[in-house]
């Protein structure tokens, strides 16, 4: 049997669960020795493979490798941005040069949905190419926007548990500090990640799905205005004296001056001013319905880098999916992106199989229609239903070392570069 090597990369936001996929990779294609002769990762996603930084990921040790379960975000390998387009022929090219130069038989990268589209081109090419690769993806998207709405592809991306079990921790933790100190401070609003796609507000309910808290979830999706939610929040504070609102940073309250990134969605964080910013400043400028200001908080990326908020349960299919990858690729199953689907019956119960990328690459969850309240304020007991057993129930054991957490720390042993000096096409001069 010809032996041939394995390369993984990474593209987009990180996940707190994200190293738990590389791990998952890792191990598994080490459980292979017959059929990947050595594993590289590219260092930052498709750029390093582009510029031909392929991290050696065979020689680093079995101690490193295992603490990739409680190291977050993608420091390990790193990701990008970068986005190969259509037009970019130069560099779909290249990418095909470094995996003949470096003997790539299997090709796995990790993102969301224009992860998918680029590794199902790059393997199409490479055959085209006369190349034997195999093209696969690994699923990973704090937003749980990759697949499609009738939960069919893919039931919830790794990242997404993580996240929802962050925002149950930080509500929990937001209500104990209005409730104390709301005769000053009425009203705390906090804002969550979520362009245009509400699966990471609405998480906030599992911190209290029995409704007693005077919560209040804004979602982009319920298409409530500035003034509308300035009015919503008022009644709360009129019903119960103060509110808890958590709402979308993609939520329509006027022109932010967001920035785009590489990929044409808008980055809120590194947005002139925020949704929670033009929330507080309108309701403090027109009055709260009791004594107080508004006050409110921006939570950033630290919901997708931080590791003691991480759901076991998210960690464990995380792996999963890593592994369901290379078994895809070593059996010469290209085409696939590995996937996570729930079995029907009150047990949550998953399995892992594989969805063609093109699928992926072409579709987009949104948030179901029905899940959000009539009252545009709320989700409904069936999202909590699904949301819920993704969150687990016991805390991430991350060790740590004279009180510091202890992550991986890879070796920076790089393969040797056998071709010449490479300039990504969007990085180029007037790109």
């Amino acid at each position: 049997m010809v032996m041939k090597n394995l390369l993984i990369a990474q593209s987009g936001g990180p996940s707190p669960v994200i190293n738990s996929s590389l791990r998952g990779v890792i191990e598994a294609a080490r459980s292979y020795p017959d059929q990947v002769e050595r594993i590289y990762a590219g260092w930052h996603g498709i750029e390093g493979v582009l510029t031909e930084e392929l991290l050696d990921l065979s020689v680093q040790s079995e101690e490193e490798v295992s603490l990739l379960r409680w190291t977050p975000a993608a420091g390990a390998i790193g990701t990008c941005r970068y986005k190969i387009k259509s037009s970019q022929t130069a560099d779909f090219e290249r990418v095909v040069e470094v995996l003949r130069a470096h003997n790539i038989g299997f090709f796995l990268y990790n993102g969301g949905n224009d992860s998918m589209d680029t590794a199902n081109k790059i393997a199409k090419l490479a055959c085209e190419r006369g190349l034997d690769v195999v093209g696969i993806g690994v699923p990973k998207t704090i937003d749980n926007d990759v697949g499609d709405s009738e939960f069919k592809l893919i039931d919830h991306t790794p990242g997404y548990g993580s996240v929802a079990r962050y925002w149950t921790m930080i509500v929990q933790n937001a209500e104990e500090e209005n409730r104390g100190s709301y005769p000053a401070d009425p009203v705390l609003v906090l804002q969550a990640m979520g362009r245009k796609i509400g699966f990471i507000p609405a998480a906030a309910r599992l911190a209290d799905p029995k409704r007693e808290m005077p919560l209040l979830i804004f979602l982009a999706e319920a298409g409530l205005s500035l003034v509308e939610m300035a009015e919503k929040t008022n009644a709360m504070v009129a019903a119960r004296g103060r509110a808890v609102v958590v709402l979308s940073e993609g939520c329509d309250v006027g022109d932010l001056g967001a920035l785009k990134d590489k990929f044409g969605h808008a980055t809120f964080g590194a947005s002139k001013t925020t949704a929670q910013q033009m929330l507080v400043n309108y309701l403090n400028d027109h009055g709260i319905k009791a004594a107080g200001a508004a006050r409110g908080q921006v939570f950033g990326t630290d919901q997708r880098s931080t590791a003691i908020y991480a759901s076991v349960v998210d960690l464990d299919e995380a792996y999963r999916c890593g592994q369901k990858a290379v078994e895809l690729a070593v059996g010469g199953e290209g085409g696939f992106m590995s996937t996570i689907l729930r079995d029907p019956g009150r047990i949550y119960q998953v399995r892992y199989d594989k969805v063609p990328l093109e699928l992926v690459a072409n579709s987009e969850r949104t948030f179901p229609k029905e899940w959000i309240a009539p009252s545009k304020t709320d989700v409904t007991d069936e999202f909590v239903k699904y949301a819920q057993p993704l969150i687990g129930e016991d805390w991430a054991s991350v060790p740590t070392i004279g009180g510091r957490q202890r992550f991986a720390q890879f070796k920076p042993v790089f393969a040797s570069k056998k071709l010449a000096a490479y300039v990504p096409e969007g990085n180029r001069k007037g790109k």
